[in-house]
């Protein structure tokens, strides 16, 4: 599915998870095409917010806040005020890795919050008024373990597949607007999201030297989002792997991603 192809995106773009990684690289793609930027994280900014002004975005301002709480929400929010969001690469995501038995049901609900509630509630307030202006276009970042059940990083897959699914059917009910929902699908990419889920040292996915450049991946979702695609899986090999992780029993590909993201000392 695709529609209202664009060359370059313009106006107000706001980036969550705008940090590091498939974000920050997302963020100075919107800046090269002149946007006026937020940047959103959960930590700090002044290196994002650097980067990004050097790659030529018209105005670049900053908000730290916790996108898996109702406060953080609002706090963005309040920061957008009355100005119409043209554009919202909705990056923010976390998880952790090993057994989902093993960890604090704080941290569980921490990446829940993050990767649906905080999510999804941003794209309705955000999505609404664009419905109401019949413009705009939203870029989500989901992943092709969505499709995938996960053993070892099982919140992560299971919210991801929440997402995955949410933009296709968003993307359906919007269909006859000229609101864009693109939805970028990554497979392992060379970012931070290892060392932060505890998966790094220990794991075959996290020791991997195949991750993919986060500058290709977010080219990839920034082309598709121009484009008004609504899902694209990012590199040759993932959509391999998708396509099979779609076909084989769920059991098979169950076993597959546990001998990928088992840490060695389970």
């Amino acid at each position: 599915m695709s529609k209202n192809k664009v060359e370059k995106l313009r106006g107000f773009t706001v980036v969550t998870g705008a940090s590091s990684g498939i974000g920050l690289e997302l963020a100075k793609l919107a800046a090269k095409d002149g946007c006026d930027m937020l940047l959103v994280a959960d930590r700090d900014l002044f290196g994002a917010q650097t980067e990004v002004s050097n790659s030529g975005a018209s105005s670049v301002a900053t908000l730290e806040c916790d996108l898996a709480t109702e406060s953080g929400v609002e706090q963005l929010m309040d920061a957008i005020g009355n100005r119409p969001v043209d554009n919202l690469i909705a990056n923010a995501g976390t998880s952790e890795g090993g057994a989902f038995l093993d960890h604090e049901w704080g941290q569980i609900a921490h990446t829940i919050h993050t990767n649906i509630t905080g999510t999804a509630s941003l794209i309705y307030r955000v999505g609404r008024a664009m419905r109401d202006r019949n413009a705009g276009r939203i870029l989500v970042t989901g992943s092709i373990v969505g499709d995938m059940p996960g053993p070892y990083n099982l919140i992560y897959n299971s919210t991801k597949a929440f997402i995955d699914d949410f933009c296709v059917g968003l993307a359906t009910e919007l269909k006859d607007t000229d609101v864009v929902i693109s939805c970028l699908l990554p497979g392992v990419t060379d970012t931070e999201f290892f060392e932060n889920a505890d998966m790094d040292d220990d794991t075959m996915v996290g020791q991997t030297n195949m991750k993919a450049d986060p500058a290709k991946v977010a080219k990839d979702g920034y082309e598709a989002l121009l484009d008004g695609e609504t899902k694209l899986v990012s590199g040759l090999m993932n959509k391999v792997q998708y396509f099979f992780a779609d076909i084989l029993p769920a059991g098979i590909v169950s076993r597959m991603h546990e001998r990928m993201a088992k840490p060695d000392r389970s």
